[in-house]
């Protein structure tokens, strides 16, 4: 039987188009989306800094790092979750996002949280 992961974050992502935002007209589309953390680890854990990795249509990228999340760097017990929204905009109307989160837990391990790749898409864009 396999032993729990100590440090181990569960990473799930809801996007959603922002019409009212968007121009399309001017290759201008805005997107928000959840993200939901979840530690479903043994040990406490600090979320310190995310990478995004955000990928359009034509296969631009664009790279963000950054300190914490929507302004905070939430400390994560075992089995606490911490759920925020953010946004991006793209120049074409699907794109992708993936990335990771950097935690430090409270022994004082560093490690990674996948942030899964998940599809930014203008409704009816893909069928």
């Amino acid at each position: 039987m396999a032993a729990s992961k100590k440090y181990e974050i569960a990473v799930s992502a809801l996007p959603q188009y922002i019409a009212e935002q968007s121009d399309p007209a001017r290759d201008h589309y805005v997107f928000a989306y959840t993200i939901s953390i979840e530690n479903v680890g043994t040990v406490a854990a600090q979320l310190v800094s995310r990478h995004w990795v955000i990928t359009d249509a034509t296969g631009e990228v664009q790279e963000v790092r950054g300190l914490g999340v929507v302004g905070r760097q939430p400390l994560l017990q075992p089995g606490e979750k911490f759920a925020y929204t953010s946004g991006c905009q793209l120049d074409t109307p699907v794109g992708t996002m993936r990335g990771s989160y950097q935690f430090t837990a409270v022994d004082g391990q560093q490690f990674e949280a996948e942030i899964p790749v998940f599809t930014l898409a203008v409704p009816h864009v893909l069928h």
